[in-house]
């Protein structure tokens, strides 16, 4: 490619139809391709299709924090400070935990804890005032008592609570808060600028507007980013751009932020999750998701999703012999928008590199930030 633009071109025509099919007002995208980083803002931010999405906008992040949290436990068992086969239960004098759980199956899933996404009193309270959100005692006290769902390591159930629990440990052994540690471990060494914890609603004013009916008595559409504390995600949310989280991935895949035998832990399946329409048979790493069924090959990363938003991050490790970052955030919570417009990305970037030649070259500077507002042309 003699230039990026026919790239962006080409990310710019692809992404809008899905955002207008899914009635999404817009989204921030990056698309990495061997360390050149395309960042461009799609769509609007608002539904009235007005005012354009700017590339750096800021999302929360929603699930995809689990990779920051599973990162960030690998950098301190890389330190001495944690083993990941120790059990947890040490940790914890104040509960009642199976005293084979270890960090391992929490960063997996595979340790039986029960979630409170089926708690009805979860959406009660949350809709009845999103702007004071459970305690961890709230969280734990609600959960826990359900007991486990299975033998920890015999099978697979995603819980919330098992990363609260991981978030718990890194605050105790690091001595300081999540929003410290990550700072510390991953943010600040890789180069993030737009990249925090979020803990509350004060943070939340960076935030690009997030639209749902999810907090709604009305079942109307409305901006929840000044309304949802930050606190609801029980083991703590980031809140960042797409051409920060595509950075991190580069840097994580790369093998800049772990070294090479943590992150051979990290994508070691951990038991079948299912299946996805678009990425075949999926396992469980450690924070991570790993699809091996990808019609272009093989794909780790996370999805997130929750009032106001819908993101997800995806790294292509080898793409027809090119490494590959997708990172979609999109600023309205539909079912599966995030992932879809990573894999338009994907897509987009495998027509790329098929049809590379050899001896042309990227444009020579490292990323290119762009706004298309692209609202009354969807």
């Amino acid at each position: 490619m003699a230039t990026q633009m026919p790239l962006i071109h080409d990310i710019s025509t692809a992404v809008h139809p899905v955002l207008a099919r899914a009635d999404v007002p817009g989204a921030a995208v990056a698309l990495t391709i061997d360390g050149r980083t395309v960042s461009l803002g799609l769509g609007s931010r608002s539904p009235d299709l007005i005012h354009p999405l700017a590339s750096d906008s800021r999302f929360y992040l929603y699930s995809v924090t689990k990779v920051l949290l599973a990162t960030a436990t690998l950098r301190l068992v890389e330190q001495g400070r944690l083993r990941l086969d120790q059990p947890i239960e040490p940790f914890f004098p104040d509960l009642s935990l199976d005293a084979s759980i270890t960090l391992r199956h929490l960063l997996s899933h595979t340790s039986g804890l029960p979630d409170y996404g089926g708690i009805p009193e979860y959406h009660d309270d949350l809709k009845t005032d999103p702007t004071i959100p459970w305690t961890t005692e709230t969280f734990l006290a609600r959960t826990l008592p359900r007991g486990l769902l299975f033998r920890p390591g015999e099978g697979w159930a995603y819980s919330n609570i098992g990363f609260l629990l991981v978030r718990q440990v890194i605050e105790q052994v690091a001595g300081c808060s999540l929003r410290d540690v990550l700072s510390d471990l991953l943010f600040r060494p890789v180069g993030l600028q737009q990249t925090m914890v979020a803990d509350s609603l004060d943070d939340a004013r960076v935030l690009t507007p997030g639209y749902s009916t999810a907090l709604s008595q009305s079942g109307e559409l409305e901006d929840i980013s000044r309304r949802y504390h930050p606190g609801w995600v029980s083991h703590g949310v980031a809140v960042s751009t797409a051409e920060d989280v595509a950075r991190l991935l580069e840097a994580l895949f790369g093998g800049e932020v772990i070294g090479p035998a943590a992150l051979a832990e990290m994508v070691v399946p951990r038991g079948v999750v299912g299946s996805h329409p678009t990425l075949g048979q999926i396992a469980s790493g450690l924070g991570i998701f790993i699809g091996a069924g990808w019609k272009h090959g093989h794909l780790v990363g996370h999805g997130g999703g929750g009032p106001g938003y819908s993101t997800a991050a995806f790294h292509a490790r080898d793409l027809a012999g090119h490494r590959v970052t997708a990172v979609a955030l999109a600023n309205r919570d539909r079912d599966d928008i995030g992932h879809e417009l990573a894999f338009t990305l994907l897509d987009v970037a495998a027509r790329h590199v098929g049809h590379d030649r050899p001896g042309e070259t990227e444009d020579s500077r490292p990323s290119q930030s762009h706004n298309h507002a692209g609202g009354d042309t969807r």
